[in-house]
């Protein structure tokens, strides 16, 4: 398994990497006298978080880095080094359940030698709010499968339709207690709490995001807490905003990133260059985006794509890739049928976009 590397940053970027990581209060313990009294070691964790780490596969991203936390723009693992996860988000688990098995999620891991796995509940579309006990008990299936590989994983709070993460909130607050109740000793987990917000402002997703962090930091004090933006995590550009309005006006609170999702087909340099300076100013992680158009559907972009992807690299930006299945559309990664079988490795069970984001989880 590919070692997720740490960034190249300059050394004052590096200081200040290390000194957010160990003043954040609810993640380290602070000076070693302290240790005794929090429970926590010289590096922050909890025994429990630093037991997960070391129950992880020799070399995994977890094993290499454990838990992680925002310093700055970006995210450091447990010595202060900025990293950059790189990934893939699965579908809907509704309908692709059968593309997340044991076989599947080897294959990601060792194969493919990805860092994250997003895992993606959907609230409405025959999804979590017809059977919540169902729909928590797959996700923690599947995420439990990337523990058990030493990958991270993206709990993702798929809202979409209706694009007001308000009209969901009790749904969600009961979603992510049990989520985070089971998860909070596990340094492996990012909470995303509302996928793509459309159709509202940036005021009432702030809300939302200021009512449902607290559910988790109940449970979880220390896992990372990813906030959708709107217009569909554009930082509002689809709705010809930009991203000043979550700078100058951001979530009240610590250890958290905004999200941005784009489909390198039908979003260029507009998209882009907002990606660009939003991540001068906040921490960002890309958890959706696609080679093809908004839809996922339709010819690649892989020179846009090379694009994003020089760009998130250069400011150490994390991202999975939608999607980790074997639907018909072009954006999904294997070829039709694929998870119906048992073969997951190799390039031949992928399609185009397979093929070519294969290539660039394993550089």
């Amino acid at each position: 398994m590919r070692r997720t590397k740490p960034l190249l940053l300059g050394s004052a970027s590096v200081a200040t990497a290390a000194l957010l990581f160990a003043l954040t209060p609810q993640l380290s313990a602070g000076a070693d006298e302290d240790s005794a009294a929090t429970g926590r070691d010289s590096r922050g964790a909890t025994a429990a978080q630093a037991a997960a780490r070391a129950a992880a596969p020799a070399g995994s991203p977890v094993a290499e880095n454990g838990r992680l936390a925002v310093c700055d723009t970006t995210l450091c693992n447990e010595q202060g080094q900025a990293v950059q996860l790189n990934g893939m988000s699965s579908h809907g688990t509704q309908w692709y359940e059968q593309c997340l098995t044991g076989g599947s999620l080897d294959a990601l891991a060792q194969d493919w030698d990805a860092d994250v796995l997003r895992v993606s509940t959907y609230v409405q579309e025959d999804g979590y709010e017809t059977d919540p006990e169902r729909f928590t008990a797959l996700a923690q299936r599947v995420v439990d499968q990337a523990i058990d590989r030493g990958m991270y994983a993206v709990i993702d709070w798929h809202m979409l339709s209706p694009g007001d993460p308000n009209a969901n909130t009790a749904l969600a607050k009961r979603f992510f207690t049990d989520m985070a109740s089971r998860y909070k000793d596990q340094p492996n987990v990012f909470y995303e709490i509302a996928n793509e917000p459309n159709g509202v402002g940036w005021g009432s997703v702030k809300r939302y995001a200021e009512e449902i962090i607290p559910v988790v930091r109940q449970h979880d004090p220390d896992g990372v807490v990813l906030v959708g933006t709107r217009a569909w995590s554009s930082f509002g550009v689809s709705d010809g905003a930009d991203e000043r309005e979550v700078i100058d006006n951001p979530v009240d609170a610590g250890n958290i990133m905004y999200t941005f999702h784009f489909y390198a087909a039908s979003h260029g340099d507009e998209y882009l260059q907002t990606l660009s300076r939003a991540a001068d100013a906040l921490p960002v992680f890309v958890t959706e985006f696609g080679t093809q158009d908004y839809a996922g559907e339709g010819a690649n972009d892989f020179a846009m794509s090379q694009r994003y992807l020089d760009l998130m690299k250069q400011k150490g930006i994390s991202w999975t890739n939608w999607n980790f299945s074997d639907d018909w559309r072009s954006g999904a990664v294997f070829k039709e049928g694929t998870c119906d079988g048992n073969q997951w490795t190799g390039t031949g069970v992928l399609k185009e976009a397979g093929v070519w984001i294969r290539a660039r989880i394993k550089e």
